[in-house]
């Protein structure tokens, strides 16, 4: 139902909206998976606490769908080209990760969580500092594991900042031919399962949003979200939930069938203003400013 669909998109990010200007500092806890819209309504918040059982993924890639929900605001202001990789391949961080890119402030074990929210409850005062002194209280010291791709970011840099998809899968490439790193296989892999039309976009996306706000992110998301559902360009949304959430056969047929047959029209036209009886999401940008 197009319209209930719109009706939801438009809740949910004029909702991170809302947080990402919220002036009362609040807490999200990461605990468990934290993943698209969960994602979006957690790291627009001032404080972040990820757990040992926390994991976060942007996997829309996969799915014939783009980051959303905030994400090509906060993915594109991770350290070096981190926000292209996790846009386009889906993968996933765990809570170390994610408190040593950025995406979570504090990192508690799951056993403390429950004192946690006792000692934010007990607290009188909306001071962010207090707030800050109380988590870091109950916090853990906590580090990547080796096998971590924070361990690789120098890779990742050199092949994720390419201009074009193409080039970065030709990137990855030479790096798997001199190395035979198998990060690099299964960064290979992963791009290959991906939507190639979604790929492309999902690119200039994280792209775009490192030179706007949080407001103008969000905009320009519901109006790429619209031209996902529509069918106009793809039915790759539609395909991608049905391969891996409701048959779980696990072979969608994207269309196009690669990245060779996406055009640039195709990808542009999930970047044009929508048309004259189709509302633009509509923030109160004049009411509260992002500051974020």
């Amino acid at each position: 139902n197009l319209e209930e669909c719109k009706e939801f998109f438009w809740t949910i990010y004029s909702f991170i909206y809302f947080l990402g200007t919220y002036l009362k500092p609040h807490v999200a806890l990461l605990n468990g998976i934290t993943m698209g819209g969960g994602a979006g309504i957690s790291i627009p918040g001032t404080f972040r606490v990820a757990t040992d059982k926390t994991i976060f993924a942007t996997p829309e890639t996969l799915i014939g769908f783009h980051p959303d929900a905030g994400a090509s605001f906060y993915l594109s202001h991770l350290p070096g080209y981190l926000g292209e990789y996790l846009a386009l391949t889906g993968e996933k961080l765990n809570g170390a990760e994610m408190l040593s890119c950025g995406l979570a402030t504090h990192f508690s074990l799951i056993k403390k969580l429950p004192l946690v929210e006792e000692k934010l409850g007990n607290l009188t005062t909306d001071d962010p500092s207090v707030i800050e002194a109380c988590l870091g209280g109950q916090g853990d010291t906590v580090f990547p594991d080796q096998t971590s791709v924070i361990h690789r970011i120098g890779t990742l840099d050199k092949c994720f900042s390419c201009d074009t998809v193409e080039e970065i899968i030709e990137s990855l490439e030479n790096e798997a031919a001199k190395t035979n790193d198998s990060w690099c296989v299964s960064t290979l892999n992963k791009l290959k399962e991906a939507a190639p039309l979604s790929l492309k976009v999902s690119l200039r996306s994280i792209r775009e949003g490192r030179f706007q706000t949080l407001d103008q992110c969000l905009i320009r998301e519901y109006r790429m979200s619209l031209q996902g559902i529509s069918r106009q360009i793809t039915g790759d949304f539609c395909e991608g939930v049905r391969a891996k959430l409701v048959d779980k056969d696990f072979t969608p047929k994207w269309d196009p069938p690669t990245l060779e047959h996406v055009s640039q029209d195709m990808v542009d036209q999930y970047f044009t203003p929508l048309s004259a009886f189709e509302p633009e999401l509509d923030l109160p940008i004049k009411q509260r400013e992002a500051f974020i």
